[in-house]
């Protein structure tokens, strides 16, 4: 037999993983356009992955913080974030170390806690040293830092040909400051100051000595400060942590607080929330959900929609704000090197030194096929659930401009099919399964360009169902109806061209020479999730996502194990995405496939126990379940990811039926899985009023118990 060697070579944007990346436990923070990662001793270290270090706008700012004690690293006793995530803390103590002479210090005999949050672009850390040794101690306790101010795409792998200006390091009594000239012409400044001055301070490392007696403790502050081309500025320790504090406080008042006395579910809940509230950056529009940690801390067209429809009856002003932002950065002239046509939605914006000097295309990036249809369907569910016509009149030239991209710019062949194209400099393939190798047909043999995937469409479909909608309470009846006609006719074309009898499902896409991908692929739920099938269609769609080739005892794959490509390890062929189960949920419950709807949310909570904090990563791989272990972690998932952080609340509206009226609340068949015996809402927002209820599960039914409730809501429950 003859070997068979094929080349194979990184992708063009691909993150390189040459070794194992930052641990399970890793220390993340994030508020608005500054994140950290930081090892469980709350360290920054170059190891792994290399993606540790406190990061502003797409650059990291601080590349190395290390604390030592008596010169060598302490144990690590335990690392946590709180359930809020406004803070992290490590606790440490010393090993055992010979002191000069032939004194000893048992280990356990220092106990160093470090406790960090972020705010405004500061980094606080606060140290706290307390002596359980009998004796007093004077002993050094050391920082060891460094600024690198490389691209977050540097970060990635990527690498430059050339880089801006290094400036000599500042150091003052007790500050260090680093600069660096930018390519791009900004100057960026980290700024590392100490409280109280150490004993020594280099360019590298701060020196202080411990000086306690036995149950003595004393207190060290280190404000990191990032600065991009702005003033000197620096707000107290104790005042920003409150700012923190009072900005978390705001957003749960003004949204539905949700619990469960079902342990694990709701610690999937309340991670969730908290993950989701921390993803939220503020934009001049309003709230925008940046997608992930580490890799896209940053807003994502895509990203942003599914986790605003995610999270839309829990707070809908996060897509207010998605919808603002989405409008006010919609494309308004054809411009090929960004994929930007008028009336198209942003994909990817990117504000690091490579997308302001053009080595990367993201500075403002509109290489998506499904945006557009999406943000149409965020503006018809955001009226749905708030009745806000003001808000979607205002909205309106850019609804219609969308319009206008799909008719002019989206169809490329005129077949009534939505269709993109590769990019040279940008994205090969463009739905959210965007990997270059993502789309193929039933040989494995990659699919020729244009090319029109199969939940585009029902994307498309679902767009021309709410604009109707839309458009119909503006007045204008005659665009409604047609936009109606366009969605009749859409879907006939749909069912003929992207069913398979064979297959019992619908293909992945239809190539440029207009061939099926023959695949199975969790693709096809999305039909479900815009009701573009017909009820036979769906039963055999939803039989086929829970068979075992797709279904892995933790959550629907993205590919069968029965394909060619499938590799459960890989990115978009065979591993497990919490947000597409969540939207293929949300279908199963429009057909009142409630078999399937409570063994799928069953399985993802199961997962979320297994995953530290149950914090749901962006993807997990597809591997089947096996007894007495959980489910395998995709080694350069982002975590948290705002699509994945929403999904946990558009499962629970999948159970629960919930519809939004002119007069109130609707409760469509509403299911709960087994183990999940109470659901409680409180400040649940309806027609501008709150609302508490309880959902109880009697297994056999579901009963709504109304604990608040104004006279002007009504609420009904559909069997």
């Amino acid at each position: 037999m003859k070997e068979c060697v094929v080349e194979i070579k990184p992708q063009k944007f691909y993150i390189l993983a040459t070794s194992p990346g930052l641990s399970k436990e890793a220390l993340i923070l994030k508020h608005d356009d500054t994140f950290a990662l930081f090892d469980p001793y709350g360290d920054i270290r170059q190891e792994g992955l290399g993606e540790q270090g406190l990061f502003h706008w797409g650059t990291r700012y601080l590349s190395k913080l290390e604390l030592r004690f008596c010169h060598v690293r302490p144990f690590l006793l335990n690392s946590s974030a709180t359930r809020d995530n406004l803070m992290v803390a490590s606790d440490l103590t010393n090993p055992d170390i010979m002191l000069e002479g032939e004194e000893f210090l048992p280990r356990g005999s220092v106990h160093i806690l470090r406790q960090k949050f972020l705010y405004r672009g500061i980094c606080y850390e606060a140290v706290r040293a307390e002596n359980f040794s009998p004796c007093r101690i004077h002993l050094p306790l050391t920082f060891h830092f460094g600024a690198d101010f490389v691209d977050i795409f540097e970060v990635r792998g990527i690498k430059r040909k050339r880089r801006g200006r290094f400036y000599t390091p500042e150091v003052k009594e007790n500050q260090v400051i680093y600069k660096y000239l930018g390519l791009d012409g900004k100057l960026r400044k980290t700024k590392l100051l100490f409280d109280p001055p150490p004993v020594s301070l280099n360019e590298q490392e701060a020196l202080f000595y411990l000086d306690l007696h036995p149950k003595e403790k004393t207190n060290l502050f280190l404000v990191i400060v990032c600065l991009l081309d702005e003033e000197e500025r620096f707000i107290p320790f104790t005042k920003a942590y409150l700012s923190t504090r009072k900005e978390l406080k705001d957003l749960r008042r003004v949204s539905c607080q949700v619990n469960t006395p079902q342990e694990h579910f709701n610690a999937w809940l309340k991670r969730s929330e908290s993950d989701i509230f921390m993803m939220l950056t503020h934009t001049p529009y309003g709230l925008y959900p940046y997608a992930g940690i580490p890799w896209f801390n940053t807003p994502f067209g895509r990203d942003g929609i599914i986790a605003a429809l995610e999270c839309l009856w829990i707070n809908p002003e996060i897509a207010r704000g998605v919808l603002r932002f989405l409008a006010a950065t919609q494309a308004t002239e054809k411009d090929p090197s960004r994929d930007a046509e008028p009336g198209k939605i942003l994909h990817e914006m990117r504000f690091g030194e490579m997308a302001a000097t053009g080595e990367i295309p993201f500075a403002k990036y509109y290489g998506t096929i499904d945006a557009t249809p999406l943000f149409l369907i965020l503006a018809g569910a955001y009226f749905e659930r708030t009745h806000d016509l003001e808000f979607i009149r205002d909205l309106w030239p850019h609804l219609e401009a969308a319009l206008g991209w799909m008719e002019e710019y989206g169809d490329l062949d005129g077949d009534g099919f939505l269709e993109y194209q590769a990019s040279e400099e940008g994205l090969v393939n463009k739905g959210w399964k965007d990997s270059h190798d993502s789309v193929f047909h039933a040989d494995g043999s990659m699919a020729k360009h244009p090319i029109a995937l199969v939940e585009v469409q029902a994307y498309a479909y679902q767009a021309y169902l709410k604009t109707a909608v839309m458009a119909h309470a503006l007045g204008k009846k005659a665009l409604s109806e047609e936009l109606l006609g366009k969605a009749v006719t859409l879907k006939e074309k749909f069912q003929r061209f992207f069913w398979d009898e064979e297959l019992k499902t619908f293909v992945l896409a239809l190539d440029g020479e207009k061939r099926p991908c023959r695949v199975r692929t969790s693709n096809a739920g999305h039909a479900l999730f815009c009701e573009i099938a017909d009820e036979q269609q769906a039963i055999l769609v939803a039989q086929g996502l829970f068979a075992t080739d797709c279904f892995s005892g933790w959550g629907i794959r993205t590919l069968s194990s029965r394909e060619v490509l499938y590799n459960p390890v890989s990115y978009h062929n065979g591993s497990v995405w919490p947000h597409d189960n969540a939207l293929i949920a949300w279908g199963l419950s429009l057909y009142n496939f409630k078999f399937f709807l409570n063994r799928l949310v069953r399985s993802l909570c199961e997962a979320s126990i297994y995953f530290p904090y149950h914090r749901m990563p962006e993807l997990f791989c597809g591997f089947s379940r096996r007894p007495d272990q959980g489910p395998t972690p995709y080694p350069v998932a982002c975590n948290p990811q705002a699509w994945a952080a929403g999904a946990v609340f558009l499962i629970l509206a999948a159970c629960l039926g919930l519809k939004f009226t002119g007069k109130g609340l609707c409760f469509c068949r509403p299911t709960l899985p087994r183990f999940l015996r109470k659901v409680q809402l409180r400040n649940l927002e309806v027609n501008g009023l709150s609302i508490d209820l309880d959902i109880i599960n009697h297994e056999t039914d579901v009963t709504i118990n109304v604990l608040r409730k104004p006279k002007e809501v009504e609420i009904l429950v559909l069997k």
